[in-house]
């Protein structure tokens, strides 16, 4: 991984989180324990803080940026799926960011819901826990049944075992 301290303030980095050598952390960056920072992510704290909760995973290249007055934290065991933009939003504990979708600024995402691939969810409208956030603009689909929300949290447990795998597993090729 590349950090770099912007405006004298240097990313947080939990000794137990697992980044991979191209993601890119900038400033007021806090990754707690079990997080995994896949290839070709971008977290860029230059102008509010992002703070990303224990046993989450960030899938590769999503990008992460805040706002002044829009703080960017990611709940425990969240997992964001490939590609996805995040962008000064708060998304609750064992959800799950589908592949592409873009949070904007003032966005909340519930605990233990669903946004899926694609969606895009600006700030404005409020979801219970536990359901699907599907589309562009966002609107809630279903409640999530109880075997949904096993799987959200069975995801982010999958990651942080891919993680350790990773960990003690991959080898770099000389070219």
């Amino acid at each position: 991984m590349t950090t770099y301290r912007f405006k004298g303030v240097t990313p947080e980095i939990h000794p137990d989180a697992y980044l991979f050598d191209n993601a890119i952390i900038i400033g007021d960056v806090r990754i707690e324990k079990n997080v995994s920072i896949w290839p070709g992510v971008t977290i860029r704290g230059d102008k509010a803080p992002i703070v990303i909760k224990e046993g989450s995973n960030i899938q590769e290249h999503a990008v992460l940026h805040a706002d002044p007055g829009y703080p960017l934290t990611i709940d425990k065991n969240v997992t964001v799926g490939h590609a996805a933009v995040l962008h000064g939003c708060t998304v609750g504990e064992n959800s799950v960011i589908g592949i592409g979708a873009i949070l904007l600024n003032g966005s909340s995402v519930p605990a233990d819901s669903l946004v899926t691939a694609g969606s895009v969810l600006s700030a404005g409208p409020h979801f219970a826990p536990g359901c699907m956030i599907a589309g562009s603009p966002a609107k809630r689909l279903v409640d999530l049944s109880k075997s949904d929300l096993q799987n959200l949290r069975d995801t982010a447990l999958e990651y942080r075992a891919l993680a350790n795998e990773y960990r003690d597993s991959l080898e770099r090729l000389p070219s």
